[in-house]
């Protein structure tokens, strides 16, 4: 087979400018969702589509789509898509990689003067990580039916500041509705996020499907008192109660080893002051699992120790789950698609489920979808020492620009 391959090094500089926009001291970035960074990120974004002859939309949830004709552009675009927001201290390839090496596709395609059948989509989805604006994933959510345009309009951030209002003050709210068209299919390149790929020495992960997660938001609820004059047995500290809960969670996952995970990554104290006895407390907790019935469980454990903490401490505990993604299966014609491309190249590979959340879980349920990972270094991810190789994203990229055609051609 006479593989097409992309411009490593091109994609490489592409990342690392990218990564100027809200770039930190420690070499990681800092773009949350509707930002003044995000709005130069995507300004860039939209510029470097045009550059390389692509026709710009902007939908009315933020959502960019560059589209590269086709010899039939009756038909529904196949599209690559991924995120270009990051955590509050995320790093320089997760969600950016995807998009970017889409990019690099388009410029490659160009180059070789390859006219593929069906039309090409290059997307950025608004809010994938949901650090900002909860739930995650909002732009492919309400683009694949799964949350109401309005709700996601609605969506405050911590200050108070709602999604659709800061949409339009970086003046990203498009015309088109969200939603409005068809995709004849969907791949998403991506950091596996995980350790597995380096461990076993494996250049590309095939991914078969996703785990499910829930999260929720809980509030424990004391009473603030003088640190000095209020004796232990007569407190009501909601920080201890918090810290009991957030133990017990811990050694709920444990139980349900290998694959359960639960995280709580998000925790505010008030009134934070040093001389008093913590009041109320807000914190997030996060389960995931491959199995809906082992979630289940978790989610009736989670509920039964806050139940347990309040009875025991005298503290109101409001357990509230926000957000839901069921586990799930790609494409199995997607699957295979990515899973020769690999072959052909000459890359190592192996089947795995992801262990994060993409907008991949959500498209996957208005059209065929795949993804693919590379290694990242040490799997570690939302983080600003998040790593990934030349070399590694070079092959990732190249996977994806085969993965497309062979696609397209079978049509």
């Amino acid at each position: 087979m006479n593989s097409l391959r992309v411009n490593g090094q091109r994609l490489w500089e592409t990342i690392m400018e990218t990564a100027k926009f809200g770039g930190t001291a420690k070499g990681g970035v800092r773009r949350l969702t509707l930002s003044d960074a995000d709005r130069q990120v995507r300004d860039w974004f939209v510029s470097r589509c045009r550059e390389a002859g692509c026709s710009v939309n902007i939908d009315d949830m933020g959502n960019i789509f560059a589209r590269r004709k086709g010899k039939n552009n009756s038909l529904a675009p196949i599209a690559i898509g991924s995120h270009l927001d990051t955590q509050p201290s995320g790093g320089r390839f997760d969600g950016i990689f995807g998009v970017l090496s889409g990019l690099e596709v388009m410029r490659t395609l160009n180059e070789a003067d390859h006219a593929t059948t069906a039309p090409l989509e290059l997307i950025d989805w608004t809010n994938e990580e949901g650090s900002r604006f909860t739930p995650p994933m909002l732009g492919s959510g309400v683009f694949a039916g799964v949350f109401e345009k309005d709700f996601a309009y609605s969506v405050p951030d911590r200050t108070g500041k709602r999604f659709g209002e800061e949409l339009e003050h970086i003046g990203y709210r498009g015309p088109i509705p969200c939603g409005d068209h068809k995709l004849g299919a969907y791949f998403e390149l991506h950091i596996e996020q995980g350790p597995v790929l380096e461990s076993e020495n494996q250049l590309i992960g095939v991914v078969a499907g996703m785990q499910g997660q829930r999260w929720y938001e809980v509030t424990a609820e004391g009473q603030e008192s003088h640190a000095g004059t209020t004796p232990m047995h007569l407190r009501k500290d909601a920080l201890v109660a918090s810290a009991r809960m957030i133990g017990e969670i811990q050694a709920m996952a444990l139980a349900h080893a290998p694959l359960a995970v639960a995280t709580v990554g998000l925790v505010e104290v008030s009134p934070n002051s040093r001389n008093v006895v913590p009041g109320s407390v807000f914190f997030t907790v996060d389960l995931r699992h491959p199995d809906e019935s082992v979630l289940d469980r978790m989610n009736a454990e989670l509920r039964e120790i806050a139940r347990k903490t309040a009875d025991d401490t005298d503290i109101r505990i409001m357990v509230h789950n926000n957000w839901n993604a069921p586990a799930m299966k790609f494409d199995e014609r997607c699957v295979n698609t990515v899973r020769s491309a690999a072959e052909a190249l000459g890359y190592s590979h192996r089947d795995m489920l992801s262990g994060a959340g993409h907008d991949a879980v959500y498209i996957a349920r208005v059209t065929p979808t795949g993804m693919i990972f590379i290694p990242c270094r040490h799997g570690i991810s939302h983080n600003e020492t998040e790593e990934a190789s030349p070399e590694h994203v070079e092959a990732g990229a190249n996977v994806l620009l085969n993965a497309v055609i062979a696609y397209d051609r079978e049509g």
